[in-house]
């Protein structure tokens, strides 16, 4: 069956500078067997696919998979998926207001010029962490024990620990080990950039140490819990992917309700149809 299909750049400073979304805007009738089958081939960091919601205030329903399984949440499928569904017809019920309903519950998402920006869902897990794993994630990441300057749980769904160290220098030179730990790491930028910190996101997949270009869920918790440890102060722009030639923009906002607002760009890249 034909079904419409887009590719899209979320979080890019320009078009194919961000982290690619393979969306299926028509994927009534697929099993999750097609969804599963279909996210291994395209062989992207996630593909997602559009249906129509089961709840009352929700604009769509969305499911999200990696190659190997299906996610909860995440964030640049979020704000790839609320794209897709937009420049496919999709009218929200109030107005600029978008309503995502996915695995987690119901995530808020606003349209602003030409941007995007999804509402940080609760974290999952969050406090401490064990001091044998900090080691282990420094282990991971190649450095000392001494350059983790605070270290927290930070899951909102993929199973973050925040990790954050000195500098964005100190991030940038990472060379990661090898590791079973999902890690994002972040440092600040000196006063003179535009940026006030640069992230980093490493995850295992099959044994081999994989690093995302540009990951929204980090971004949100990441901004949950510096912002609440009052390190940084909203509005700012984090920057991701610089190490791996990308070039991603993280727009992070609070509002008068203290919820963080993850934004960025999206851009269609390819448009068609895929048979499935």
């Amino acid at each position: 069956m034909k079904r419409r299909f887009v590719q899209v750049d979320v979080f890019g400073e320009n078009p194919y500078r961000g982290n690619p979304l393979a969306v299926v805007v028509d994927a009534e009738g697929l099993t999750t067997s097609d969804m599963q089958t279909f996210a291994k081939w395209t062989n992207l960091s996630e593909t997602t696919f559009l249906l129509p919601p089961t709840h009352a205030l929700a604009d769509y329903r969305v499911r999200i998979f990696t190659p190997t399984e299906e996610l909860p949440f995440a964030g640049h499928p979020t704000l790839g998926s609320a794209h897709a569904w937009l420049t496919n017809g999709g009218v929200p019920k109030d107005g600029n207001a978008i309503v995502q309903e996915c695995k987690v519950g119901l995530i808020n998402v606003r349209r602003d010029d030409n941007s995007l920006s999804f509402a940080a869902p609760p974290l999952l897990k969050s406090g401490p962490v064990d001091d044998a794993l900090i080691c282990e994630a420094a282990e991971s990441l190649g450095i000392g024990r001494d350059a983790i300057i605070d270290a927290a749980w930070i899951d909102n769904g993929p199973g973050w620990m925040g990790i954050l160290l000195t500098s964005a220098d100190e991030v940038l030179a990472i060379q990661p080990n090898p590791m079973k730990l999902t890690l994002g790491v972040a440092g600040a930028h000196t006063t003179e950039s535009p940026f006030a910190y640069e992230v980093r996101a490493f995850y295992s997949s099959n044994g081999i140490t994989l690093e995302d270009p540009v990951t929204g869920s980090l971004n949100a918790s990441l901004a949950q819990w510096l912002i609440s440890s009052g390190r940084f102060s909203p509005p700012y722009l984090a920057s991701q992917g610089t190490a791996i030639g990308y070039a991603g923009v993280v727009k992070v906002d609070v509002d008068d309700s203290h919820v963080v607002w993850i934004g960025g760009n999206v851009a269609t890249c390819i448009s068609g149809e895929v048979d499935i």
